[in-house]
């Protein structure tokens, strides 16, 4: 359980897992939907995308081609979860941070480092209450 929920009832904390559990399937298929559009200038192999729930990843490519993206990019402006599924994919082609691939990167989104940027100094603020908050639905049923 998440610290933030330490404070909320038990159906406090059962409405935001269901939300959560909601979010999660609405992030998955939007990873996919864009790794499939993203792959066609990317090229590489993928094999399956998965999706979690990770503290210091916003993604990861195995060199077996799964893909993983941390849900919580759901939240974020969609051109930030582009930026993130492009790195990705990019990693099929260059399994590290070489030169090569940054400029493979910034063939396909020449803005990645404004994205990047964007994502160190707000990626904290990508959490399910904080969402909730911003767009107006309270997290307490009090």
């Amino acid at each position: 359980m998440p610290a933030q929920y330490k404070a909320l009832t038990a159906a406090e904390i059962r409405r935001l897992e269901t939300l959560e559990k909601r979010y999660r399937e609405a992030a998955r298929a939007q990873f996919e939907r864009r790794a499939a559009y993203y792959h066609q200038f990317t090229g590489g192999r993928y094999t399956s995308v998965t999706v979690r729930d990770q503290k210091t990843r916003w993604g990861s490519c195995s060199s077996r081609g799964t893909l993983s993206f941390n849900y919580r990019l759901i939240f974020a402006p969609p051109v930030i979860l582009d930026y993130v599924v492009v790195h990705e994919l990019c990693h099929l082609t260059h399994m590290n941070h070489s030169r090569d691939f940054w400029d493979m990167v910034a063939g396909i989104m020449p803005e990645h480092k404004e994205y990047r940027r964007w994502l160190r100094d707000h990626g904290h603020e990508l959490t399910l209450t904080a969402y909730l908050e911003r767009i107006g639905i309270p997290v307490t049923l009090d």
